[in-house]
């Protein structure tokens, strides 16, 4: 079992005579009068420390609500600025902190709606190298990051230090939650997951999409476990919440099994220190993420490829071209080129035949997103239509954006 201490504040520690400010009863009032909580739950939130890895679409409701709740010390840790895009997830952040460090936007956001606790921003990434020495100082560990890398050294340096780890995640309609390395026979992620998923099969919030207020379901759900921890109210029994905003009912929970003894994280002697510092996450995940938009601007083999300004040229001298567009359905009503015909990737790839006829008259002209979806759609006519010229955009539509017509939405 866990060192308390460690987690929770203990029974005497709760049990102590508190020392709150005249106006915290009437801030924490709504709550402190809840049973089960009181004077020592609040007195217990004061006290306590809390991390957030992650001050995105979980990070930010999660960290709104722990500071709104009371926790005495939040640490925020994000190496990450905020952009644009973020903001239609991320509520913390504004249109004047685009361009600042997400932890300093985030603190400066929970500091204007609770100036008496303290913050800890952290701007640097979070690595095997410096994980134990940023999180040591904390009660509970949040994990709202969407990379397993940083999942897997969490859920380690977690064990390591004899914390529980609340895990978030979210993407697309759907979100889950979960307590790791919590009561007396809690798992840790690694005993659920001793593998990770196949790099291919995980996609980002850019590439899958996310609904922002199913991020902020899981980030408050986070927050909730948080507080329940801390002054006492959780059960310690190990469960998975499953979210889905288009189903009914929208939560499921599963029962998880307990901590696996053969587990090398947390099972016999546990993980060491030594072990997390010499552990490469990265590669035990696959390797580094590929740069999608880099890898769509490669020139690719000698004339298989065309440059944005070259189906400029093709536009305004009438070139006679087959203007075809592989991305999904739902992405070509949002923008597309004139003249271009919508074949998603998958109906291209199940049968091509049926898209390009035989006599099929000029050149065919392949365009996605980045550059990336076309080259495999040009492969495959090349394939099957080997009499025929195909040629796929470079850089896709984010280039065309970008060096042809700024007025180009990009997504």
């Amino acid at each position: 079992m866990q060192d308390v201490e460690n987690t929770a504040l203990s029974e005497s520690d709760l049990s102590r005579s508190p020392s709150l400010h005249r106006d915290d009863y009437l801030r924490y009032g709504r709550q402190m009068i809840l049973e089960g909580f009181g004077l020592p739950g609040q007195a217990g939130l004061q006290r306590s420390s809390v991390v957030v890895v992650g001050a995105g679409g979980l990070g930010c409701p999660a960290l709104q609500y722990l500071a709104a709740s009371g926790v005495g010390r939040i640490g925020i840790i994000d190496h990450d600025m905020v952009e644009l895009s973020n903001l239609q997830r991320q509520i913390l952040h504004n249109e004047s902190t685009v361009g600042v460090y997400k932890a300093i936007s985030a603190a400066q956001a929970i500091q204007k709606l609770n100036s008496k606790i303290q913050v800890d921003i952290i701007t640097e990434a979070l690595h095997s190298s410096n994980a134990i020495a940023l999180l040591y100082p904390y009660n509970v560990i949040l994990d709202c990051t969407d990379n397993a890398p940083t999942r897997y050294l969490l859920s380690d340096t977690a064990v390591s230090l004899g914390k529980p780890l609340v895990s978030g995640a979210a993407q697309k309609f759907e979100g889950q939650l979960s307590v790791y390395n919590f009561g007396d026979n809690g798992p840790c992620y690694r005993c659920i997951f001793p593998r990770p998923p196949a790099m291919e099969t995980v996609g980002t919030c850019e590439e899958t999409g996310v609904l922002g207020a199913v991020t902020g379901v899981i980030g408050t759900m986070q927050a909730l476990e948080t507080i329940r921890i801390i002054t006492g109210l959780h059960d310690g029994k190990p469960t998975l919440l499953l979210y889905s905003a288009l189903t009914v009912p929208f939560f499921r929970s599963v029962k998880l099994r307990s901590k696996k003894p053969s587990c090398i994280a947390c099972g016999g002697d546990g993980v060491k220190n030594g072990t997390i510092e010499e552990t490469d996450y990265v590669a035990f995940c696959g390797g580094v993420r590929p740069n999608w938009e880099q890898k769509g601007l490669s020139s690719g083999s000698p004339g298989a490829r065309i440059r944005v300004q070259e189906l400029k040229d093709m536009f305004e001298s009438n070139t006679q071209i087959t203007l075809i567009d592989v991305r999904p359905t739902i992405e070509f009503g949002i923008c597309q080129l004139s003249g271009s015909k919508n074949v998603p990737l998958p109906q291209l790839l199940a049968d091509p035949n049926s898209h390009i006829s035989d006599d099929e008259s000029g050149q065919v002209v392949i365009v996605c997103r980045l550059g990336n979806d076309s080259q495999i759609a040009a492969d495959t006519f090349r394939e099957s239509k080997p009499n025929i010229v195909v040629k796929d955009v470079i850089g896709g539509l984010r280039a065309w954006s970008r060096e042809i017509d700024p007025l180009f939405p990009i997504y």
